[in-house]
């Protein structure tokens, strides 16, 4: 049987320890690289346990993924241009997902950022809620120097070279989950495998806008406390890994 990263989950787990610890703070889980399906289980063992919940706590899932394509309500499996025999090469699986958004490519480079939060306890409907995760992506983009913007038309984060800003959001028993996707130093050849549904623009990084190395931790350490305060919470609260997650060993095959 496959594993899939996650220990054996015991029940109340995390809720009994967040009620020890602050009821109406944003608990952010710093977590590597973790493939693609092992942080879904986690986001849906946390969505549950945060809407049997009656505060405001939160989680926030930071990670990167190993090469995955994923397919959300706004996309089509005609969005995926490359041949199945590629995606076979390159250890590529295709998720179809119940998120908004259409099809996404993730690989190592880009931060994968999880808010499971309560909107209705945070007073957020969903257009309201999309936009403060878009503004708390710009926010931290002016600490680092970068030049970003949002449109009110269409969900993403841009630069002048392009979007580099990705969004896909469910909603389960009133707990949003997934979110968005940020495109800081990715091998920018997988982005030529996926049709982003609904884009004009092309894909790009902000590696490519800045021309020089940057640093996932400085994107994350800017991320974190902004989009914290965006979603209206004064307390966080950060944990490297997560009880529920064991390392596995994967190896990541670069297409030649």
């Amino acid at each position: 049987m496959k594993s899939n990263g996650m220990e054996p989950f015991r029940a109340n787990q995390l809720s009994n320890a967040g009620r020890s610890r602050h009821s109406g703070s944003l608990e952010v889980y710093l977590l590597g690289i973790v493939d693609f399906d092992s942080s879904l289980v986690l986001q849906e063992r946390l969505c549950d346990e945060i809407a049997e919940r009656e505060d405001r706590q939160g989680a926030l899932l930071i990670c990167e993924h190993p090469p995955i394509v994923t397919i959300g309500r706004q996309g089509s499996r005609s969005d995926v241009l490359a041949e199945p025999r590629e995606l076979v090469s390159r250890e590529m699986d295709v998720r179809w997902l119940n998120r908004g958004g259409g099809c996404l490519v993730h690989c190592p480079g880009q931060l994968a950022v999880y808010p499971i939060v309560p909107v209705q306890r945070l007073d957020f409907g969903l257009v309201d809620y999309r936009r403060a995760l878009e503004q708390s992506v710009i926010d931290a983009c002016r600490d680092l120097h970068i030049p970003a913007v949002r449109r009110d038309e269409e969900p993403g984060i841009w630069c002048r070279l392009g979007q580099f800003g990705f969004f896909g959001v469910a909603v389960k028993s009133r707990v949003a989950y997934h979110g968005m996707f940020i495109n800081v130093a990715p091998d920018m050849e997988y982005q030529r495998l996926v049709r982003s549904s609904g884009l004009a623009d092309r894909a790009t990084s902000l590696a490519a806008l800045r021309v020089r190395p940057t640093a996932m931790h400085s994107v994350r350490s800017a991320i974190v406390p902004r989009l914290s305060a965006r979603l209206g919470y004064d307390r966080f609260h950060i944990y490297t890994g997560h009880p529920l997650l064991r390392r596995t060993t994967r190896k990541v095959y670069v297409h030649t």
